[in-house]
């Protein structure tokens, strides 16, 4: 199951974001090209594994946008993107996202109280943004029906589940090693 998207990972280069070991994939960063077969292949098994019984399929921009698309297009659900550009349309609500590398604000709009989301990540490493996305959901009084993500770069998924109250579906687990992309499962 996966054989593609393991393959494609296996061969993905790593580099250095200070000493941030970064993969990168078609998946995580849209390069160098995507494969329609190991999106085709992603897709279907997000598909199978999640519950769609809700208003909105969100994802974080940018490399969520290529995989919340097509599944708003495969279940008839509308998607919503968390965006990295401030746009102060009413309701707009600010989040801080801090991960391995970076750190930067995020927006969410169009969501309210009541409204039920899938979030869709193409990858968690620290935990940082979907953390951010979650807790900030919460405050607003949205109900996170279910997360899925794409890979899994962490051991700290159980303590991250444990501080968000909530499980995180992942379709593969890596580590990098030694400048080089391990699927573990």
């Amino acid at each position: 199951m996966l054989e593609k998207l393991k393959v494609s990972l296996e061969h993905s280069p790593v580099v250095l974001f200070g000493n941030y070991p970064y993969f990168v994939h078609p998946i995580t960063d849209g390069i160098p090209f995507m494969d329609p077969q190991v999106l085709d292949e992603v897709l279907d098994r997000i598909y199978d594994i999640c519950d769609f019984q809700c208003d909105y399929i969100v994802g974080a921009e940018a490399m969520a946008i290529p995989l919340i698309v097509p599944l708003a297009l495969m279940t008839g659900i509308p998607y919503n993107v968390v965006r990295k550009k401030k746009y102060g349309l009413p309701g707009e609500v600010s989040v801080r996202q801090t991960t391995g590398y970076s750190e930067k604000d995020l927006y969410i709009n169009g969501l309210k109280k009541g409204d039920r989301v899938v979030i869709v990540d193409d990858v968690i490493s620290t935990g940082g943004t979907l953390k951010a996305i979650v807790q900030a959901f919460k405050a607003m009084g949205v109900k996170v029906v279910d997360i899925i993500v794409v890979v899994q770069k962490t051991d700290g998924l159980e303590r991250l589940e444990a501080e968000l109250g909530m499980n995180i579906k992942t379709l593969v687990r890596v580590d990098v090693k030694d400048g080089k992309v391990r699927v573990l499962t």
